[in-house]
This record gives structure tokens, sequence and C-alpha cells, in this order.
């Protein structure tokens, strides 16, 4: 069913009679776009290069960010942390999920709230991560049933971000083209993944920056942000503040 709104907000008082679709559907990062996890991610990683001998800095973690959880495996064990870049990935995302079950997921302002909004607009969401499914399911737990109609994890794609290949998955799954689909990013590899998709793309920088691209939404914060701002980004029209 087509979910449609009458935009009559001050942005789009020029054409109060235009009436936009809402997008087919809202695809989500989770690490630091959804909730800020990145600590968790960085504290964790130190605290493993530690245990074996090595040094794991601040900028080595934000070097990370966006990035598969098998590349910051390689690094660690260069830094002599024992085992394949698989059985360190695991170790990471048992470690992080712990976190999270034990302290609770961090959420980015606004994030929840926009989440909530979509969903009871009736706009489907999808949950597009490259932190593995077990990790995921820990933060999905914290939220309503059904919150996500769809969700892919980066154990469970070939390519993972930079690549397209989990934004395509995600609008397969529900059933929906990729280019009537928002992308809610906030790493460099998140935001080329889903522009590359087609998705029109909202980028929200935590830990690294983001240059301005073509057709790129730029939000410091998803605080306010309303259903009317994602309908007009969906059709084309970037939203920059």
């Amino acid at each position: 069913m087509e979910t449609c709104l009458t935009l009559a907000n001050s942005a789009t008082s020029a054409r109060p009679w235009k009436a936009l679709r809402l997008p087919a559907a809202v695809l989500w990062d989770m690490d630091g776009t959804l909730v800020d996890t990145e600590p968790y991610w960085i504290a964790t990683e130190t605290a493993l290069a530690s245990e074996h001998g090595g040094t794991w800095t601040h900028e080595q973690g934000l070097a990370m960010v966006g990035k598969p959880i098998t590349h910051t495996a390689a690094k660690l064990r260069e830094l002599g942390v024992p085992g394949t870049d698989d059985e360190v990935a695991e170790e990471l995302v048992r470690r992080v999920t712990q976190h999270i079950r034990t302290d609770g997921p961090p959420w980015r302002p606004g994030a929840r709230e926009v989440l909530t909004a979509l969903v009871e607009a009736g706009v489907p969401c999808a949950l597009v991560t490259m932190s593995y499914r077990s990790m995921a399911e820990a933060v999905i737990e914290t939220l309503p049933a059904g919150t996500f109609s769809a969700v892919v994890t980066g154990d469970e794609v070939t390519h993972s971000k930079p690549h397209p290949e989990p934004y395509l998955k995600a609008a397969e799954m529900l059933g929906v083209d990729i280019r009537e689909c928002v992308a809610v990013e906030d790493s460099v590899p998140g935001v080329a993944s889903a522009q590359a998709s087609g998705a029109a793309t909202i980028a929200v920088p935590l830990m690294v920056e983001i240059a301005p691209t073509s057709g790129l939404s730029m939000l410091s914060t998803l605080e306010g942000l309303t259903l009317d701002e994602i309908a007009t980004i969906a059709v084309g029209e970037p939203l920059i503040r």
C-alpha cells in the first residue's frame, strides 16, 4: 500500500499542493548511525590488542569505522592477536555484543524517534549492517517486534560496504525498488555503498568526516528530522543542515 503525505511545512510552502509519497523503504546502518557502538568497538579492539602485548590507538580504531570486521581482525593479528581473521572477528563481535547486552545500545540522538515515526507511518525499514547477525539481534531485541522487516548483516553478504550489495540485498528482501528507498549512514564506506546502490542517502557523520557529494543529504543530527523531509529527500532533493 502506498503511503502519501501532503507537504505543508515552511521548507515546502511554495508548493503545498504537491503530495509526495514516503519512500518505499528506509534502510538503516547500525553502528554509528542507529546506535553509537563505536566506543564499544574501539575499547574492545584496544583491550584485545593489549592482552597479547600490542598497542591499539584511538586513531587506528577510527580508521576501522565502516569497514568489514575481518579487516579489523587482520590488523589485530599483525599486533600478535592469535587466530584466523574469522576467529578474531568472532571474538570482537562476542565482546561487543556482551557490551550491548550488559550496558544497552547507546542510541544516537533522534534515531529511535525517526525509526518509530517511520514504522508507525507504515514505511518498511531494514537494518543493513556490517556487524554480524548475533550483534544485530542484540540491538533488535531492544525494539518492538517487527520494527525491521529485513536484516542484512556482514556475515551474510559476499561483498561488504562500500560495495552496493548489502543495500541491494535489503531492497530485494523487502521487494522494493532501491531507487525509491532512503538509506541512512554515518561512515565513508557506508555512504559509498548506499549511493552506489541507487538509494537516496542521508549522511549523519559521527566519528569520521564525510565529504559532501552531489545528491547526498548531510545532517549533523537526526533530531527533528520529519517525515515530510524524508519524503522530499526520497524524490531527489537533498537536505543539508
